[in-house]
């Protein structure tokens, strides 16, 4: 992997995970999401 793809993944994981932090506990239920699962769905977020 180059620098630029780490780079843009990390990007990637971070707004997905600043995204997701931003929500209420209620929407992220409502999308089946809880807290403690916000970094892996990040992690699969970057994996795609």
């Amino acid at each position: 992997m180059n620098v630029a793809r780490s780079f843009n993944n990390w990007r990637k994981y971070r707004k997905t995970v600043n995204e997701l932090a931003r929500m209420s506990s209620r929407e992220l239920s409502d999308m089946g999401i809880s807290r403690s699962e916000i970094e892996a769905v990040a992690r699969g977020a970057v994996s795609r």
